[in-house]
């Protein structure tokens, strides 16, 4: 078990302003509890069905039999036929949404564009006809390697008409990379661009795609979009420009409804560990999860201009940026570029240009905007739109939370952490902002009509105050199906490590270790690998990063353990300084003495520019232990930052050169 030794005491009750009006109140969870199959009916009824469901819900657990432990198997709302789409874009038409603003969309370069529901409709129609003239029907996959464009969306949303299945790729990712997901799904078509916009550059592209699509018989067309201009290698008869097949088709498109178990897309997890997982999300299913999620622990209001900042091709952005916001009917902002193209206020601006009112971002760029601005923010911006604030990505340290709520939210507006994954669809544990009281660094409890705990190895509860592993104790809607080709991998990396466990038959696992307070508020301590083992004390790397963080001087921090003949492993640290400059190694050993016990003080301090990520905003600890040791690195394709990896190198080289370890009486 990990040892969670660091303590929050602040909390942040629910301002009544904010429960008066808020979406739901506290007999949801109730409500939830007693029945968690008709709530979740209640949920998908609040979208159109072309046809109703005549079974809620099916589990199959994985079950002993004479070859091993079966494949699980879910399903929701069976029978049940719907259309995605129409869901986001056609019903809000009908519903004489068509001249509301759909997406602001925001180029790097300053360009901008808006789009109304009314001509999404016509977007998605288009781009839905061009997709039946390349020959892609139901059930054919569409692999998207585009940045954040309006065509984006407009391509997801013409997959889902259609009933193709799209698998969104980010934009910076290798040929590799792409080809991997090309050669995986067997996609007919590639969508990609010309070039993108990056750090105030013309980055061509299509090239990479090129590389990526080279031999590969399936592949039939590649879908190219005009975004930056540059000349491009070009296969004719493959290739086809973007504006002259889309733009001449018919605007208007009879959506097909589907079933509610249809495929709508695959996303695969990083690479950076291993093969990467294609995880089937279905239709009803996954659309009732991030439109209620979405409605519900952001109290989306009509009037709302909600941003999500993730990549387009990120499961958050699926969810909180394409099908929950355009399915309750919200107005959007997109944006292509960097947080500090071409200047660091560029999100401060955009904010007050927009007049958004829900900023949903990740702690990694929190604690970025930490070191950039210090205690205060810039002056000369008005943030007084934003109602409500999130955070997504991996757990936040108490003090980036309280300074995102108190520079960003006026000390007054709740700030909904919430945890979830790609496995999962949508948002699992979350506070309602107008019911639960807040604490920093927690998600808080489970959304209504989900039940998770933290268990023991043998699958028992802990009790509070003490480490275990996060599990789902019963299937939900949103829930990835399987694993795309691979149904086994599916059942061995999250159902088999506690099937015949519980009321359902089997755990869902997570992977990342919690704890669960008094009040029953859950901390996440990290991914299970991402602890560090001290002479047998195994310790959480996001606690010690908090320890670091809560430190003014330091704006950001990655823990990871490396090897040391005496203790097994040692904490290392690289530290991002502060505004306000960095401090004294001793200082900041000192300060986890203080906050966690001198069994969590690094041994070693390694200031750094900045940390290794992927784009989703994780730090990558374990390619932190592999340069500090010399190890060879994996896969860093994936990562939105590839030059942080020569910069950390150099600090190692330089720490190295210094010794600056600890001395043995200080460990």
């Amino acid at each position: 078990m990990t040892e969670a030794r660091l303590h929050e005491t602040r909390s942040y009750p629910a301002p009544a302003d904010f429960a008066d009006q808020a979406n739901v109140d506290a007999s949801i969870y109730a409500e939830a509890s007693a029945d968690p199959v008709a709530f979740w009916e209640r949920a998908a009824a609040r979208l159109d069905w072309a046809e109703p469901w005549h079974t809620a819900h099916t589990w199959s657990p994985p079950v002993e039999g004479p070859d091993g432990l079966t494949v699980p198997e879910a399903t929701w709302f069976a029978g049940g036929t719907l259309n995605v789409a129409a869901n986001c874009v056609d019903r809000q038409v009908d519903a004489g949404l068509g001249s509301k603003v759909a997406l602001h969309f925001e180029g790097e370069p300053g360009d901008r564009v808006s789009v109304t529901y009314a001509d999404l409709q016509r977007r998605v129609s288009r781009a839905a006809h061009a997709l039946t003239a390349l020959g892609i029907e139901s059930g054919d996959r569409v692999v998207v390697y585009l940045p954040v464009l309006i065509e984006t969306v407009v391509i997801a949303l013409a997959c889902a008409r259609i009933g193709a299945v799209h698998s969104l790729v980010f934009g910076g990712f290798s040929a590799e990379a792409v080809r991997f997901r090309l050669q995986d799904t067997r996609a007919k078509l590639l969508v990609t661009s010309d070039g993108q916009h990056r750090r105030g550059k013309r980055v061509e592209v299509k090239s990479t795609a090129d590389a990526a699509a080279d031999r590969l018989e399936h592949l039939e067309h590649v879908l190219v979009v005009r975004r930056t201009g540059q000349d491009i290698p070009w296969v004719e008869g493959r290739d086809v420009w973007w504006d002259e097949l889309v733009d001449a088709q018919s605007d208007v498109h009879e959506p097909v409804a589907f079933d509610a178990e249809h495929p709508l897309f695959i996303i695969y997890t990083s690479g950076t560990t291993g093969k990467p997982k294609g995880l089937v999300h279905t239709s009803g299913g996954y659309l009732t999860h991030a439109s209620w999620a979405h409605w519900a622990h952001f109290d989306a209001k009509p009037d709302d201009v909600h941003w999500c900042t993730a990549d387009l091709a990120w499961v958050t952005a699926h969810t909180y940026e394409i099908y929950g916001p355009l399915s309750n009917g919200l107005t959007q902002v997109i944006y292509e570029g960097t947080p500090d193209a071409p200047h660091r206020e560029r999100h401060l601006e955009i904010i007050e240009r927009y007049g958004v009112t829900v900023y949903y971002t990740a702690p990694t760029l929190i604690r970025t905007l930490m070191t950039w601005f210090g205690d205060d923010l810039p002056i000369g911006h008005d943030l007084s739109s934003i109602r409500l604030l999130g955070t997504v990505g991996e757990a936040i340290n108490p003090e980036a939370w309280v300074w995102f709520r108190r520079n960003f939210g006026r000390d007054e507006t709740p700030v909904v952490d919430t945890w979830w994954q790609s496995e999962t669809g949508a948002a699992m544990i979350a506070p309602l902002p107008g019911v639960t009281t807040l604490k920093p660094g927690s998600a808080t409890v489970a959304l209504p009509g989900i039940d998770v705990a933290v268990v023991d190895d043998d699958g028992e509860p802990v009790a509070p105050g003490r480490s275990g592993t996060l599990v789902v104790r019963r299937p939900w809607p949103g829930m990835a199906r399987t694993v795309w080709g691979n149904p086994e991998r599916y059942r061995d990396s999250y159902w088999a490590p506690f099937a015949g466990r519980g009321e359902h038959g089997a755990y869902y696992v997570a992977g990342d270790g919690a704890t669960v307070d008094a009040d029953g508020c859950v901390w996440i301590l990290g991914r299970l690998d991402d602890v560090v083992n001290v002479s047998g004390h195994r310790l959480s790397t996001i606690e010690i990063e908090s320890s670091l963080v809560s430190h003014p001087a330091v704006g950001e921090a990655g823990v990871t353990g490396v090897a040391d003949p005496l203790t097994g492993q040692a904490v290392a640290a690289f530290v991002v300084d502060g505004a306000a400059g960095g401090a004294e190694h001793e200082e900041l050993r000192a300060r986890v003495t203080r906050d966690i016990g001198p069994i969590a003080k690094p041994r070693i301090i390694v200031r750094v520019p900045e940390l290794p990520k992927t784009r989703s905003g994780k730090i990558l600890r374990r390619l932190l232990a592999q340069l500090w040791q010399g190890d060879t690195l994996g896969d860093t394709t994936s990562l939105q930052n590839p030059w942080a990896v020569d910069e950390v190198r150099e600090a190692v080289r330089l720490a190295r050169l210094n010794d600056i370890t600890a001395p043995k009486e200080t460990r």
